[in-house]
């Protein structure tokens, strides 16, 4: 059994003010126990106009932001979930909008760009948003080992794809980070609901750290960071303002579950990964082998 933390914080334009903020709510997460600590989409910088985050950027592996990330692990010795921040994308003027998987030692294990844009008017509301007009989308699935179990790496808008949530648990995904910045009429219809479905479907946890409040860019966002267990029951939450929220993951118990009630096995796939997908205890067999002895 492992315990993580789900930070959710108010970030601003001001870079500093931002990893000021992020230093404290992880040394917070790792005075509660945390083994591995999230940070929200954007914990870094959140620009007053979309096309800042272009000169914000930092270079794949050097930077501010990356130095931060890897020291504060090194110095806390906890994993942490960097949340999202802009890399630079070789051959294009726009950014990649990537999470950063830190280990204890200060090393980077794995990086995810998100997919999935967000370019969408809110119903009902003269609001609209083009990420793609400054991000360019990721291509990759990506799992990886961490203390608490397999990581499936998500950002934000993500979730409301089931399909890729559905690839992530085929490749072994015990648990699921969604770090993001959810705005708030879709936040108050969608969110809790949107992560309690993508861990029921998939006998996964959820780790939703999430950006709150009025930004300095005059942004609103919903806030109500959630972990959610494998079963879609909430073991957490932070309705409003800045913070740190624990739960354990226990995956005895998630294995225990999978193999008893074993929808994942039942699935009926179509497409080039069904055999692989729908292969009898396929699910279960990799619970069991990735539970430490």
């Amino acid at each position: 059994m492992g315990k993580v933390a789900a930070i959710q914080m108010n970030s601003s334009h001001v870079i500093g003010d931002n990893l000021a903020s992020a230093g404290r709510l992880l040394r917070e997460a790792r005075a509660a126990g945390a083994d591995i600590a999230c940070l929200p989409e954007n914990f870094a910088f959140l620009g007053m106009r979309d096309a800042d985050k272009l000169e914000a950027a930092e270079k794949d592996g050097d930077g501010p932001v990356q130095s931060f990330l890897t020291d504060t692990a090194r110095e806390l010795k906890m994993w942490v979930l960097g949340g999202t921040i802009n890399l630079r994308c070789d051959g294009d003027r726009r950014v990649a909008n990537a999470s950063l998987l830190i280990d204890a030692a200060g090393r980077r294990v794995a990086r995810y760009d998100k997919i999935h844009l967000f370019d969408v008017t809110i119903p009902g509301r003269n609001e609209q948003y083009r990420e793609s007009s400054t991000v360019v989308p990721g291509r990759e699935v990506v799992v990886a080992d961490t203390p608490v179990g397999r990581l499936g790496m998500s950002v934000c808008y993500d979730m409301r794809f089931p399909e890729l949530y559905r690839d992530l648990v085929s490749q072994g995904a015990q648990w699921f980070g969604v770090p993001a910045a959810f705005t708030v009429p879709t936040g108050r219809a969608h969110w809790e609901t949107l992560l309690r479905a993508r861990a029921i479907e998939n006998l996964c946890y959820v780790v939703a750290p999430a950006q709150v409040g009025t930004h300095s860019n005059g942004r609103d966002t919903y806030g109500d960071t959630l972990i959610c267990d494998y079963w879609g029951g909430v073991l957490s939450r932070l309705a409003s303002g800045a913070g740190v929220v624990t739960a354990d993951i226990d995956l005895d118990k998630l294995a225990e579950t999978r193999a008893r009630f074993p929808v994942l096995d039942n699935r009926r796939l179509a497409g080039p990964a069904a055999a692989a997908a729908a292969a009898p205890g396929a699910a279960a067999a990799a619970a069991r082998a990735a539970v430490p002895a």
